[in-house]
């Protein structure tokens, strides 16, 4: 069969078929009674076999190695195409997630378009000042799609830069929260805390509704901060979890405030001094717990609160009796004062 006849049957271009003669991966070995080259079932069949290969990454020189090297055994080739092919994959993919986010800042011209590939090359570079300039920069600079910034939150490590982009989501606006509750499932638990955090500084009823959801989850950390934040927000369910984290001393002396800031709603305030003082009742409390739950009550108006410190002034542990009757002269101090 003459390469013109082989070209149309194969698909293979009568160029690329020269080409192969010309590397020697596949030569016509007949020859017609005209004395012009001519392809055999055995060659056409190896056109077959070079297309096959080439399908799957291989470079022509690697085609001819596969087919005419006895030795050549193909598990070591094709894990390194799968490497090959994974690493393309993955440049593929960022490529195309930077294209995306550079659309959806909606640059008017092509000035705010490199302004903002700019700030998205800042975002993930090394150098933790940079990540943090460019976290603060983009609300006065270029727009810098909120994906980008709650990717960035999600995975940041350094504290500083982390507040940065905490800051920058809660000037953001729409479209942070939905995509912070995905975070909120991450089976890494840095995330999940880092998703949370970050909701809690986020304005808003969307953000207030995740927050809420967030006193039911699984992860005590999510549980905790979510709470924390709800008490600045009349979150009347954060108080269980604000009042074991007193118990527990865990970040107490922020669960105290908040419980104190929900406590300014009197219809909330007899329902945490009940709780605070049925941790008291049970009787198994160690002197330390009693302390905070003492500390804790400070905050709470109301005669509940105020019962029970004047039972903790006869305390018998000692530190505990001093802080609860320092307690109640203060707030006999705030009381005479009105």
């Amino acid at each position: 069969m003459l390469i013109g006849e082989v070209a149309r049957r194969s698909g293979v271009s009568a160029r690329m078929l020269r080409h192969y003669d010309a590397l020697g991966l596949v030569r016509p070995t007949g020859r017609t009674g005209a004395g012009y080259r001519e392809y055999s079932d055995e060659d056409i069949r190896r056109i077959f076999h070079v297309e096959s290969l080439r399908s799957l990454g291989l470079s022509l020189r690697e085609v001819g190695r596969a087919l005419d090297d006895p030795g050549f055994t193909p598990s070591e080739l094709v894990d390194d195409l799968v490497r090959r092919t994974r690493e393309r994959i993955a440049a593929e993919t960022e490529l195309l997630t930077r294209l995306r986010r550079i659309g959806a800042a909606e640059p008017a011209g092509w000035k705010d378009a490199l302004q903002v590939v700019a700030l998205l090359h800042a975002l993930g570079s090394e150098s933790a000042g940079r990540r943090q300039r460019a976290a603060l920069s983009s609300v006065e600079g270029a727009p810098v799609p909120v994906e980008a910034l709650v990717e960035a939150a999600l995975g940041e490590k350094d504290p500083n830069v982390a507040g940065a982009l905490r800051w920058a989501l809660a000037q953001a606006g729409d479209g942070a929260p939905a995509l912070l509750a995905e975070g909120l499932g991450s089976p890494a638990a840095e995330v999940r805390k880092r998703a949370v955090r970050t909701l809690a500084e986020i304005p808003g009823g969307e953000a207030t509704a995740l927050l809420r959801d967030a006193l039911t989850h699984s992860d005590v950390v999510v549980r905790r901060y979510a709470a924390l934040a709800l008490g600045a927000r009349a979150g009347a369910g954060a108080v269980p979890t604000l009042v074991d984290m007193i118990v527990e001393g865990v970040n107490d002396v922020d669960a105290a405030d908040a419980l104190s800031a929900l406590a300014s709603d009197p219809a909330l305030a007899e329902r945490i001094a009940t709780g605070l003082v049925d941790r008291l009742a049970h009787g198994t409390a160690a002197p330390s717990t009693r302390r905070r739950l003492a500390e804790a009550l400070a905050g709470i108006p109301g005669r509940t609160a105020a019962r029970a410190l004047a039972e903790l002034s006869h305390d018998e542990d000692r530190a505990v009796a001093l802080t609860a009757a320092y307690v109640l002269t203060a707030r006999d101090g705030r009381t005479a004062r009105r």
